[in-house]
């Protein structure tokens, strides 16, 4: 029977379903999509644990966080979860107040040995050591998969690699009309989304691509803004080729 209850807050449709899929096998979940939401639950209800995306509309993870020790809405530990993984970044996170950082794209293994850090008093893992042997170059990292698929039926997997291309799609879309208009800030939001959900379903080359295209925007580069939009472009069309044609999602 399952005795902890985990607040999974965050904006992104396709990050709660993953984890809620990961989290779902091993602990309860409820989920907020911004900080405001998760602010009502706890003080409805009980959680062991609050898992939260720094970058989200309504109220930020931060806001959030410093809201509910105010408040003292709990005592369970609070875990941001954010696509920013340099060390710097992670002393900030913990520093304003987080009990632990897990930096996007996650891991399955790794992820739930966190979540047993602190629900359970688990051995501490290397969150530096696994983050940095994620990169690849691969169109499809299988391992991500391979590991996705340990805690997921494939029906259950196939709608959520489903759900990253029609997404992906729609911002792609979207990104090609901020173009036209030079609005490089609301291009970074959506590459960050893309980073995001790529990074977490092992799809490396949209992920090293979005990370670098995203870089630029944030740094003020913007002659080459077209130029990377149109590599995106080719990098999500491969994706979805090899989708069709891959064994893992295809009978």
């Amino acid at each position: 029977m399952k005795s902890k209850n985990v607040l999974i807050v965050d904006d992104n449709a396709l990050n709660r379903r993953v984890f809620e899929h990961i989290i779902g096998q091993v602990y309860n979940f409820d989920i907020a999509e911004n900080g405001k939401i998760a602010l009502e639950k706890l003080q409805t209800g009980n959680f062991d644990l609050v898992l939260m995306d720094i970058q989200m509309p309504v109220m930020d993870g931060i806001t959030a966080m410093k809201k509910i020790k105010y408040e003292n809405l709990t005592n369970a530990p609070i875990i941001a979860i954010s696509a920013y993984a340099e060390q710097n970044d992670k002393d900030y996170f913990l520093s304003t107040g987080f009990c632990d950082f897990i930096a996007k794209p996650i891991k399955p293994k790794l992820f739930l040995e966190t979540l047993s850090l602190h629900l359970e008093h688990g051995v501490k893992v290397d969150n530096e050591k696994s983050n940095s042997e994620r990169e690849n170059f691969d169109t499809l990292d299988e391992k991500v998969l391979l590991q996705l698929q340990k805690y997921n039926s494939k029906e259950n997997i196939q709608v959520v690699y489903n759900d990253f291309v029609e997404e992906t799609e729609s911002l792609l879309t979207e990104m090609k009309q901020l173009l036209i208009v030079k609005d490089f800030e609301a291009i970074g939001e959506k590459l960050h989304i893309i980073k995001g959900n790529s990074g977490t379903l092992g799809a490396q080359k949209i992920y090293n691509c979005c990370k670098e295209f995203e870089k630029n925007i944030k740094n003020g580069i913007f002659d080459n803004t077209l130029k990377d939009y149109l590599i995106l472009m080719e990098l999500f069309d491969s994706f979805k080729t090899y989708l069709n044609q891959s064994e893992h999602f295809n009978p």
